[in-house]
């Protein structure tokens, strides 16, 4: 069936409850890149450094990666539907707390409060619009694969429209936006079964047991050092005002959809996921490398180059960490993200920290070190990871790709 058709099951029938989880799912993932265009302004209006300002990104992922660990557990006990609401209501609580920090610690603490929020709802939507969907998942899953990258790309866009007049607007702009999704699917989304089996706390870090799996999560462990460190360190480096710092992480996250939805997957397909993965690492390494040394212009178009190879490597880290071992998906992903997002929490903090101890290049050297490092992996533990990697593509491959991001 071609999930475009308009007819019963196509993209444009769906049920307004798949509709309303995909609207609170764009504004949820422009959660992530949101404040990047504003980190300047933030850093000027509460009179702190890029390194303090920085910890908006640690403390939400650290929150994200622990969480990982609870959010399977949680919604195997109350239903999909009732997490995606408990999610929704602490983002816009610490949302709406977070646009009235007095202090660079206030809003830290406010920001961690929205990565439990959001590690809560968008690890349940995938399952929640896959199974309220009517004629089958492949609308729906494009349906959620096009908000992911929707969101991804509109999130610095809105922060700096909104965040021209004032830093705070962009938080309460969220906070809005989420309590019209919580309204929304309080209105039209129907209760799901709750799962056969409940997930407990310990089953994400037994799955790590596996080589496979664990492999694949330490090599993405240095991978998103390396992301993240573009995401949260380099608007400082390019020094921008919020609407052209905006319109560059825009066309950064645009290329990041793109990329990984249409052209991960065709280079899959003809070369292996494994050659795709170890050759965009690589790639990505040299990316930095140059960010980091070169001129201003330089370093503007390094971003959003940088966006491509991400969106690569999203997509076939997903791939590898879902298919590699035999547990579950949820599980699977869970353990894999767990480890993952600590890299998340860690680049915002160490690479203001690495440029005060030596200067502004180092901490691109040192993303372009960890980038290496995840493709040194990759090929040291190639025979754990071709299992996954050398087998023909599913009908689930675009399902796996946007669950474990989400996740």
């Amino acid at each position: 069936m071609d999930p475009f058709d308009a007819g019963a099951g196509g993209l444009l029938k769906q049920p307004k409850s798949v509709w309303a989880t995909a609207g609170a799912s764009v504004v949820a993932f422009m959660g992530i890149g949101l404040v990047d265009p504003i980190l300047p302004s933030i850093a000027q209006g509460l009179h702190a450094t890029a390194g303090q300002v920085s910890l908006l990104f640690t403390s939400y992922f650290l929150i994200t990666a622990v969480a990982m660990l609870v959010t399977g557990f949680i919604s195997s006990r109350i239903g999909g539907r009732k997490t995606l609401l408990l999610g929704l209501a602490f983002v816009v609580v610490f949302a709406g707390l977070a646009g009235t920090s007095g202090s660079v610690a206030e809003l830290v603490g406010f920001r961690a409060g929205w990565g439990l929020g959001n590690a809560l709802f968008v690890s349940t939507a995938l399952a929640v619009i896959v199974g309220a969907a009517a004629g089958g998942s492949a609308a729906a899953i494009l349906l959620y694969e096009s908000a992911l990258g929707l969101g991804m790309a509109c999130g610095p866009l809105l922060g700096a429209l909104l965040g021209d007049a004032s830093w705070r607007y962009p938080f309460f702009g969220t906070a809005f936006l989420m309590a019209v999704g919580f309204l929304c699917i309080a209105a039209f989304l129907r209760e799901q079964p709750k799962p056969a089996r409940r997930t407990s706390l310990l089953d994400p870090l037994k799955a790590l047991g596996h080589g496979g799996l664990a492999s694949a999560a330490v090599s993405a462990f240095f991978y998103n050092y390396t992301f993240f460190t573009v995401l949260a360190f380099t608007p400082f480096v390019l020094d921008m005002s919020p609407y052209r710092s905006g319109a560059v992480f825009f066309a950064w996250g645009v290329l990041l959809a793109v990329f990984s939805v249409i052209v991960a997957p065709r280079l899959q397909r003809r070369f292996g996921s494994l050659k795709v993965l170890g050759a965009s690492l690589v790639l990505l390494a040299a990316d930095v490398l140059v960010l980091g040394y070169g001129s201003h212009t330089t370093a503007v178009v390094c971003t959003i180059l940088s966006g491509a190879f991400i969106g690569v490597n999203n997509t076939v880290y997903t791939e590898l960490a879902l298919g590699v071992s035999d547990a579950p998906r949820p599980v699977a992903s869970a353990g894999y993200n767990f480890v993952r997002w600590f890299a998340a929490a860690a680049a915002p903090y160490f690479a203001p920290k690495i440029e005060e101890w030596t200067d502004l290049h180092i901490p691109f050297v040192v993303a372009a070190v960890t980038a290496m490092l995840g493709a040194l992996v990759v090929v040291v533990r190639r025979k754990a990871l071709t299992h996954e990697a050398e087998e023909p593509e599913t009908q689930h491959a675009t399902e796996d790709s946007v669950t474990v991001f989400a996740n």
